[in-house]
């Protein structure tokens, strides 16, 4: 294989507070995922290397202005623009929210430009963000206007084969039935079934959950199933798609861990957060689905508890890396098609 089969992955380097240098440090360092993508890291090399440290590693990394990245051969985009001790250590702060926001802005203006091939960071803190002047709830809602990107977006998790897909996301759940709509259920059910295809799955099959208890009850708890979700999901069926539900929240997760269905459609973030995360906190990719390039993350935060500890499990960064590396040849292949 030439270079130019490889994968391009930009990286951009998350909240400095938390456990996200560390993880970075401990990503860079295995020289096996390094040869499987040419990658280029955005970011402070101060912070990187006060990440190395508390990780006990050395990290080979070339500077951008040396070439550009090839397998086997990471560069970095220093900023130049944080130094460690100005950032509050475990604590979410506008410094710490500002840096993340550069970093990311930075890659998804090469992934614009067409210079990446996918998009990856490590983890965010949203309420960092938001004192960093965020004015979105989330980074999905801000990656899309840095992308200028008007179509629908949303967040997935996976846990190896297994997908979360979501209606709704970051919103207060006293709000969330209001949100649902017989359209808002479908297109969700199109986009899950699009984002997971892309990345290698074909005609997955969907779970639909309810959104209240026991589905609902045949309206003894509420209507949404009747009037809304199964409605969506009869429409979705007509359209062609492995759709099954509505089902009661808090059995779906047992059959779709079986192996009954490929992925769960939940109505609201913590609906399927909490099972997938208790079936394999370590091991979660997080993908923001919808977007012209592939964008993932773990999927968990930013661990201000053990910061700076040199415990953090790299598990979850390595397979959201090895997801972009995957996705993002499928890309490549598809543009050369």
């Amino acid at each position: 294989m030439s270079d130019n089969d490889f994968p391009r992955i930009g990286i951009a380097m998350g909240d400095p507070a938390g456990i996200s240098p560390e993880l970075l440090a401990k990503l860079i360092a295995r020289a096996d995922l390094m040869a499987q993508a040419a990658v280029t890291v955005v970011g402070d090399r101060r912070v990187l290397a006060a990440g190395a440290a508390v990780a006990g590693l050395t990290v080979d990394i070339a500077p951008a202005e040396a070439g550009p990245a090839a397998p086997g051969r990471p560069v970095l985009v220093d900023l130049e623009h944080l130094n460690p001790a100005d950032v509050p250590p475990a604590e979410a702060s506008a410094a710490g929210g500002t840096f993340a926001m550069r970093n990311f802005r930075e890659v998804l203006m090469l992934a614009k430009a067409g210079r990446i091939d996918a998009v990856m960071f490590t983890p965010f803190n949203k309420l960092a963000l938001k004192r960093a002047g965020n004015p979105f709830p989330d980074e999905i809602r801000w990656a899309a206007s840095v992308l200028e990107w008007t179509g629908p977006c949303s967040e997935y998790n996976r846990l190896d084969n297994l997908w979360n897909a979501r209606v709704t996301s970051h919103e207060p759940l006293r709000e969330v039935a209001g949100l649902l709509s017989v359209e808002r259920v479908v297109a969700a059910i199109e986009a899950a079934s699009a984002t997971v295809t892309a990345a290698g799955q074909s005609a997955p099959r969907i779970a639909v959950a309810g959104l209240n208890p026991h589905a609902g009850e045949g309206g003894l708890f509420g209507t949404e199933e009747i009037d809304i979700i199964a409605p969506a999901v009869a429409e979705a069926r007509r359209r062609g798609y492995a759709v099954e539900g509505p089902f009661p929240a808090d059995t779906i997760w047992l059959k779709a861990r079986r192996g009954d269905y490929d992925v769960v459609l939940s109505m609201y973030h913590d609906q399927g957060q909490i099972a997938l995360k208790l079936m394999g906190f370590e091991r979660g990719v997080t993908i923001l689905g919808g977007f012209p390039i592939p964008i993932a993350t773990p999927a968990h935060g930013t661990a201000y508890d053990i910061a700076g500890r040199g415990i953090a499990d790299p598990s979850a960064t390595i397979r959201a890396f090895e997801t972009l590396v995957s996705l993002g040849r499928a890309r490549r292949a598809r543009a050369a098609a």
